[in-house]
């Protein structure tokens, strides 16, 4: 690949690795309040030594909320916090949403930088539901998914999505209706329709180290524009292949950036550029 450029291999490495120092890798989805307490400060640090420029850190629930404002107000401007509740768990009692919602609403009047998510719909959930025989109620779930999608047009924004397969349809049915600008699918998988109303749309994707091993996600980068792409982990989740037994770390995103030049046919170091770029302006960073 880097001779088909006019690079060497060796070259190629030499500039990648500069790349990373400079800080040209932004972790765009990181469940950092998932780590153990006392492992976090240290797993940020030495992301940032290996040349991570910030990471995004999506949020389960109000109480991940709590804790993911905390991180970011330590580490201001390197830890872009989201807020908001993960689909795949039981919905808790309306009155705690509610409290989320006007939590939200106080950071926003403080005028405080956030984003809104992990938000979504529980496809997974729903799958082992139905392979289990057993009944799903899907509409709570879209209900309070509408609920933030209004929240984040309201607010103007940018929301964090949770959303495979058939219910990206629904999402971006969602995002139209409130008129959401900036919406980011991360880890994402689905048809080619709804690829091509994602990326028509404007909606950014997030790939994983994955792309290393998953010919899914491999075709799905070939497929989607390269400004509309960004690198995430989804630590502390695991991954297989090359990274099997591996505990996940915010530098691993610029694995990713590095399958995606390959499948893009782009230099290693452009397409780092362009991927911070387009982390950088979707999220205000």
């Amino acid at each position: 690949m880097a001779a088909a450029f006019g690079w060497n291999e060796r070259e190629e490495q030499s500039a990648l690795k500069t790349a990373w120092t400079a800080g040209a890798c932004i972790d765009a989805h990181l469940h950092l309040d998932l780590y153990a307490e006392e492992e976090r400060d240290s797993l940020l640090e030495d992301a940032f030594a290996e040349g991570v420029a910030a990471v995004v850190a999506v949020s389960m629930h109000l109480q991940s909320s709590v804790v993911n404002r905390e991180i970011a107000n330590r580490f201001d401007g390197r830890v872009h916090p989201a807020y908001g509740f993960h689909p795949e768990q039981p919905l808790p009692p309306e009155a705690e949403l509610d409290e989320l919602f006007a939590w939200i609403r106080l950071r926003h009047a403080a005028g405080e930088r956030f984003a809104i998510g992990e938000v979504g719909l529980p496809y997974y959930t729903r799958l082992e539901a139905s392979q289990a025989g057993l009944p799903f109620d899907e509409k709570p779930y879209l209900e309070l998914l509408e609920r933030f999608a209004a929240l984040a047009g309201e607010l103007d924004r940018p929301i964090v999505l949770h959303a495979v397969y058939e219910d990206a349809d629904k999402a971006c049915d969602l995002l139209e209706k409130h008129g959401v600008r900036r919406a980011h699918f991360h880890w994402f998988k689905g048809s080619e329709d709804v690829v091509r109303r994602m990326a028509a749309s404007g909606y950014m994707v997030s790939i994983t180290p994955d792309v290393a091993y998953e010919e899914e996600i491999q075709r799905l980068v070939a497929q989607y524009r390269v400004e509309q792409l960004m690198v995430e982990t989804d630590g502390p989740w695991p991954f297989e292949g090359p990274y099997a037994g591996q505990p996940t770390r915010p530098a691993m995103a610029a694995d990713a950036a590095k399958h995606i030049a390959q499948i893009k046919q782009l230099p290693a170091l452009q397409a780092a550029e362009i991927l911070l770029a387009n982390t950088r302006r979707f999220y205000g960073l």
